[in-house]
């Protein structure tokens, strides 16, 4: 992996958080992989304010990303904890779109002096791929000089579609909707050339009361690193706006179910999509598939809904989610399900 400041040497190893947190089986865990402490550009708040907050708030794990420095890793080693377990990482900002390095090395840096002309980020991307880590797209719409994603999105492992930080009164905005159009126009062509983009969520969180406003809730067989970004890399994840929002989306046939982000076999039958949506009083709730948005349910005024459809696979190549607030606003999403 490229280096360009590697401090894990001149600090203690115990300085650095823990890879895994005792006690934690398999279950669906929430957490922000796009965060920012006082080191960064923008950043008001500290490390310890930051792991406060993700406690406070109801988060299972954050990934640090500081603007192109590994500052900050030796701070996070006694903040992390069996109920909050800390991925080490980067925004990686480059002259011509911004991504995210996630589970680099302790004290380690990935270069970002390069635009899309100077044909250098496959390099950087493998440096990180090879070591284990996962590169993110980062905010494809951002609304400023370098924060336009530029790159292909072929050589990612996942796409920012949810960022929380450039909306003035909501998590969600013109630049969210755009990304999110993206990848679900690419989504059906991904999946039918065999490799397909899992979406992601985070806060982008640079200023108090941002963090987790996205984030993402992972099927993980534990609360470690390796299990949490596997979870994300196979699209085992929905984004939710708020921690008080819960989301569920099955596909069944013949006896056989599948869950977000896995493949159900059909057979060629009838299959039923069963989605659970609480915490989003008065909002909708949307069935995208291949088509495009294919179904529409209005959801009661406590939140709390089910939403059940029959499709099969000659007329579906994958369903997935999203739910909206009454006033339009995105609550919830999805990755898909995927039906063959």
């Amino acid at each position: 992996m490229a280096s360009d400041d590697d401090t894990s040497e001149r600090v203690p190893q115990e300085r650095f958080p823990p890879r895994r947190a005792a006690g934690r089986g398999r279950g669906w865990y929430r957490g922000d992989c796009h965060v920012h402490s006082t080191r960064s550009n923008g950043g008001e708040l500290t490390p310890g304010q930051l792991a406060a907050d993700a406690r406070e708030i109801g988060l299972d794990f954050i990934a640090i990303t500081e603007h192109n420095t590994s500052d900050t890793h030796g701070e996070w080693g006694p903040l992390a904890g069996d109920d909050l377990l800390v991925v080490l990482g980067q925004e990686v900002t480059t002259r011509t779109g911004h991504w995210l390095a996630l589970d680099i090395d302790p004290g380690q840096v990935v270069d970002w002096r390069y635009g899309i002309r100077d044909d250098a980020i496959d390099r950087h991307l493998g440096l990180v791929r090879r070591a284990g880590g996962l590169c993110v797209a980062a905010h494809p719409h951002a609304p400023y000089p370098s924060g336009t994603f530029m790159y292909p999105f072929h050589g990612f492992d996942v796409v920012e579609v949810w960022n929380g930080l450039w909306s003035s009164d909501l998590p969600w905005n013109a630049d969210n909707e755009a990304a999110l159009a993206e990848w679900g126009r690419s989504l059906a062509a991904d999946l039918h050339g065999g490799r397909w983009r899992p979406a992601m969520g985070n806060s982008d969180t640079h200023l108090a009361g941002q963090l987790g406003t996205p984030h993402n809730v992972v099927l993980a067989d534990e609360l470690s690193t390796d299990a949490v970004l596997a979870g994300i890399r196979a699209g085992r994840s929905w984004i939710a706006g708020s921690t008080t929002i819960g989301l569920s989306l099955t596909a069944s046939t013949g006896g056989r179910s599948a869950g977000i982000g896995e493949r159900l076999r059909t057979g060629g039958g009838p299959t039923v999509v069963e989605v659970a949506v609480r915490g989003v009083p008065s909002g909708t709730v949307s069935l995208h598939t291949d088509r495009g948005r294919v179904h529409h349910e209005s959801l009661p005024g406590d939140g709390s809904g089910a939403v059940r459809w029959l499709t099969s696979a000659a007329d579906s190549a994958f369903v997935r989610v999203e739910v909206r607030h009454r006033e339009g606003h995105m609550a919830a999403l999805t990755n898909p399900v995927i039906l063959t």
